[in-house]
């Protein structure tokens, strides 16, 4: 949710109104120069947070540039802790060939602003979470993904240790569901302590709403300079970067693609995070314990991701087909790993 998404159709918004006048001029003093906004549209696709693309006119001509805001009072509570990391990250990520956005300016307690907001720049490229295309994108984001793990953060910087998004008494199976036994099992794997691992950097929530790609799906070899070229252009969201297993995050983009594009692709993305280069834990009941902890916390009906994903066009992921699909991945998960 930190860069470009599909746009709400052209719509201008005027920071001016509806109680944003503090945050335009927090903008337009962060700017250099002679800057100011002369047009606002707001991004679809995000859950956490309002995101909105600004562009500016200057001196120099024109650029854009991205304001996210959290205004929902959950998010609003925790946005010290959130953008303040997410600021850090990016600017570590600043020196390195990780596709991400490079901060302007952010008023994590909104001090200044009318909510807590992060400004930065605007990367090319745009989410793609059709069928279409599907297969080559996987094995992009598993490079792009074993490429982030493999970043050397000195201990002074290495982010929070993960917090696990699922626990026992918190797990809510479907309502209706006609495999109880199937969520009694996978909650009790998950009672268990944690297992032992080797900790590296984690995006935390790497999935492919959090991708941006340019080229043409289906195209030439993403790793070749060719112009239709698909690529991977940006990786946003940074707001839950932690130090934890890279099975973690193998396990989050796994869940997503499970239910975005069916189970095969869900059990798929760890070999492709393997043949990538990336390293997991070759005990497969530990494995299994990381790919159910990020599983069970999209329980009962993954509403919250399907929701940015219809804003998308993904108006095929009801409530009935996510179900399906959470427990098609849960079973499966069973046959291979267990």
């Amino acid at each position: 949710m930190g860069s470009a998404r599909e746009e709400a159709g052209g719509i201008g918004v005027e920071l001016d109104s509806e109680g944003w006048g503090a945050t335009r001029s927090w903008v337009e003093k962060a700017l250099p120069g002679a800057e100011r906004v002369e047009e606002v549209v707001r991004l679809r696709g995000g859950w956490t947070s309002e995101m909105r693309r600004l562009d500016l006119r200057g001196p120099d001509g024109r650029r854009s540039v991205v304001l996210r805001s959290f205004v929902k009072p959950f998010y609003v509570r925790h946005a010290e802790g959130l953008l303040t990391r997410e600021a850090a990250v990016l600017r570590l990520l600043d020196d390195t060939d990780v596709p991400a956005a490079k901060p302007v300016a952010v008023d994590a307690t909104a001090q200044y602003c009318d909510h807590p907001s992060l400004l930065m720049s605007l990367l090319p490229g745009t989410v793609r979470l059709g069928d279409r295309g599907a297969d080559a994108r996987a094995d992009l984001l598993a490079r792009q993904l074993v490429r982030i793990h493999r970043l050397p953060v000195p201990a002074p910087q290495r982010p929070r240790t993960y917090q696990p998004w699922a626990s026992p008494e918190r797990v809510t199976p479907p309502a209706g569901t006609g495999r109880p036994g199937l969520w009694e099992r996978a909650v009790d794997v998950i009672r268990r302590e944690a297992p032992a691992y080797q900790g590296c950097f984690l995006h935390r929530d790497f999935h492919p709403g959090n991708v941006l790609f340019t080229g043409t799906d289906g195209g030439p070899d993403a790793d070749t300079d060719t112009g239709t070229g698909l690529r991977i252009s940006g990786v946003v969201d940074w707001v839950e970067t932690s130090w934890g297993p890279a099975d973690l995050d193998v396990a989050h983009c796994s869940t997503a693609l499970a239910l975005l594009h069916g189970v095969p692709a869900g059990m798929s993305f760890a070999d492709r995070y393997a043949a990538a280069g990336g390293t997991l834990t070759q005990d497969g009941t530990s494995h299994l314990y990381w790919r159910l902890l990020d599983a069970l916390g999209f329980a009962p009906d993954a509403e919250k991701v399907a929701v940015p994903w219809r804003e998308l066009g993904r108006d095929d992921l009801t409530a009935g087909v996510l179900t399906e699909r959470l427990e098609g991945y849960l079973e499966s998960l069973f046959d291979r790993y267990a």
